[in-house]
This record gives C-alpha cells, sequence and structure tokens, in this order.
C-alpha cells in the first residue's frame, strides 16, 4: 500500500494546547473539504511506501517522541495510518492526530493507536462551508476515550452562534475538554474584541477555553 505525502520533516507544534513542543510530522496530502481560510498547499507529494516512510523516519535525528499526522485531512489515509501506527509505536513514538473532525468513521479504524486528537471544529461562518455539526458529534465522541482538544479558527465573518453552537456540542461529551480560538494568521490585532468576546461567552458553558496564535507562522518556521 502507498499514500500521498507532502513532507516528512522536524519542527514545533505551532498550535493548540501543545503549542511549541517539538514533532516530527507527516504531512498527508489532499484534505475532503476546501475552507475559506485555508493556507496549506499539499498538491505537491510523492507517492511513498510503508517502508519509505519509514525510512525517511528513520533518517531523521532521533531527539524526539511525539509525530504529528497532519494534513491535509490524514484521516483520508487511515488504512496506511493504520499500517504504519504499531511501526512507530515500536519506535516509542506517541502519535497526535491534526484533524477537521468529519471522519468519524475513520477515526474509529486507528483511534487506538492515537494518543492526541487535536479536533477542528468547522464553522460554516468561517470556513464558507455546510455545517458539519453531527459529524463533529459522532467525531467526539470516538475521540474522547483518548486526549483530545478542539480548536475553531476565527475569522472576521466568525459569527458568535456557531461558537456558542460548537461549545455546547463539546459541553454534550464533556466540560473539561479545551476548545481552543485561533484567530486567522496575521488578523490577530483586528480579530482580538472580537476573541475576548467569544471566549466569554463560550466560558458560560465550558471550563478551559484559551485564544491560542500561530506559533510557528510568527516564528517563520514550518
Amino acid at each position: 500500500m502507498k499514500t500521498n505525502i507532502s513532507e516528512i520533516f522536524r519542527s514545533i507544534q505551532g498550535e493548540g494546547t501543545f503549542r511549541g513542543q517539538p514533532q516530527v510530522f507527516i504531512r498527508f496530502s489532499g484534505c475532503n473539504l476546501k475552507c475559506s481560510f485555508c493556507d496549506t498547499d499539499t498538491s505537491l507529494y510523492r507517492e511513498m511506501s510503508l517502508q519509505e516512510v519509514l525510512t525517511a523516519l528513520d533518517t531523521l535525528p532521533r531527539t524526539l517522541d511525539s509525530v504529528a499526522l497532519t494534513g491535509g485531512e490524514p484521516l483520508l489515509w487511515a488504512s496506511f495510518i493504520k499500517e504504519l501506527a504499531p511501526h512507530l509505536k515500536e519506535r516509542n513514538f506517541s502519535l497526535y492526530l491534526e484533524t477537521n473532525g468529519t471522519l468519524p468513521q475513520s477515526l474509529e479504524s486507528v483511534i487506538d493507536f492515537i494518543d492526541v486528537v487535536a479536533m477542528d471544529i468547522k464553522l460554516p461562518s468561517s470556513t464558507g462551508l455546510r455545517p458539519f455539526w453531527q459529524e463533529h458529534e459522532d467525531f467526539l465522541s470516538v475521540a474522547g476515550e483518548k486526549k483530545v482538544f478542539a480548536k475553531c479558527v476565527i475569522t472576521a465573518s466568525t459569527e458568535t452562534e456557531d461558537v456558542i453552537k460548537a461549545s455546547c456540542l463539546i459541553r454534550k461529551l464533556s466540560s473539561s475538554i479545551t476548545l481552543v480560538l485561533q484567530p486567522q494568521y496575521s488578523q490577530e490585532g483586528v480579530l482580538w474584541p472580537k476573541l475576548e468576546s467569544f471566549r466569554h461567552q463560550a466560558k458560560e458553558v465550558l471550563e478551559d477555553v484559551r485564544i491560542i496564535t500561530q506559533l510557528h507562522k510568527a516564528i517563520g518556521v514550518r
């Protein structure tokens, strides 16, 4: 079996509650969504076999113990991840999954290998896409057995109603799950009043709501 890989590299996690943690990134090509704010180009990729991916990992200096499966949407390649994951576990890597949270059945097929789920909640007023509330609820139900946090990208068009709905969706599973409000890059200053308002309203529903910007972009690394 082969998969489409955009890149394999070492860097720091730039988003969410693990911001600043060094990781090895396996970036899968392709996504089932096209959000209005997306700035990830996965159009250039290589077809790689399982052994080729493992060889690429093994040639990196082994100073890190966490692998981020990212994209694109890595769960489009769930069958490949299911083959890859046991080999990563044999190498004592923890597995961190970055996902748009719309493919619950694919998550279910690999969840036993995943340690951390970093799940986007795609707010329709932010993405310009249809709502995915039911997919997100089903996804959280599967992810809830692991360490999980949810992230919403906040843009100039994001509506309060969507943030509240996302907060209530999370609370159905657990009010202690962290919700990250991530401002669209380069708009942090303009969006600050909106972010503060959203955080206040989400805190009426959830215990832990944080505003976290994209560190890797701020310091100019991948």
